[in-house]
C-alpha cells in the first residue's frame, strides 16, 4: 500500500491576489514542472490534484477559502485522507510565504510557531496541531507599514525581476518530497539568490 502525503500550498483565491507575497506558495506550485498537465478537481474547500510516484501518493492542495480559514480545507482534505497532523512524523507539508526569512530563502522544518501567519493559525486551530512539515518561503519583513498590507501587497521591481529564479530553484526542492517522500527529507535552509 502507498503512503499518502499531503502538500498545501496556502494563498488567496482571485486575480487581485495573484502576484502578491502571500500567493507565493501558488506561485512555487506553478513553477513546478510535473503540476502544469495534473487535472485539478474542486472539494475540500479548493482544488487538488495526486501524484501517484512508486510507493508514495502526492495529495495537492490549494485552498480557496481566503488565508485565515486555510484549517477548513486542510482539516476536510486530512479527514478525508486519514492523515493525522498530530501523530508524530505525519505526512502534511504546508507550503507557505514567511516574513522571517529574507527574500529568496527557503527553509523546510517541522513544527514550530504561526509568527502572526494567519493561515498556519487556521490550520493549527482546525486540526489541533502545529507539528507539520512546513516549507517556509522568505518574504522578508516590511521596511515600513503593516505585516498585512506588506504581504497583500506585490514584490518590488527588484524582486520582480529575481522571482522567476527563485520559484525555478524552488521547483526541484518541492519534486524531491513528490518523488522521495515527506520523511526521507531532512530539515534544511538556503539561501536560493
Amino acid at each position: 500500500m502507498s503512503t499518502i502525503n499531503l502538500t498545501v500550498f496556502l494563498g488567496n483565491p482571485g486575480k487581485m491576489y495573484a502576484k502578491t507575497r502571500h500567493n507565493l506558495a501558488w506561485m512555487a506550485a506553478e513553477a513546478i514542472p510535473s503540476i502544469v498537465d495534473l487535472r485539478f478537481q474542486k472539494k475540500f474547500h479548493g482544488r487538488w490534484a495526486d501524484i501517484k510516484t512508486g510507493t508514495y501518493r502526492e495529495v495537492l492542495l490549494f485552498p480557496e477559502t481566503y488565508m485565515n480559514k486555510s484549517g477548513d480545507s486542510v482539516s476536510s482534505a486530512c479527514s478525508f485522507f486519514k492523515i493525522d497532523p498530530k501523530k508524530e512524523g505525519s505526512n502534511l507539508l504546508v507550503v507557505h510565504d514567511e516574513i522571517e526569512l529574507p527574500f529568496g530563502t527557503i527553509e523546510l522544518k517541522r513544527g514550530g510557531g504561526t509568527a502572526g501567519h494567519n493561515g498556519l493559525r487556521s490550520i493549527n486551530q482546525q486540526t489541533g496541531s502545529s507539528d507539520f512539515l512546513r516549507l517556509r518561503l522568505g518574504v522578508g519583513r516590511p521596511p515600513r507599514g503593516t505585516v498585512s498590507s506588506w504581504v497583500l501587497s506585490r514584490f518590488s521591481e527588484d524582486e520582480e525581476l529575481l522571482l522567476p529564479k527563485y520559484l525555478k530553484r524552488t521547483a526541484p526542492f518541492l519534486e524531491k518530497l513528490f518523488t522521495e517522500g515527506h520523511a526521507s527529507i531532512s530539515a534544511f535552509k538556503e539561501q536560493l539568490l
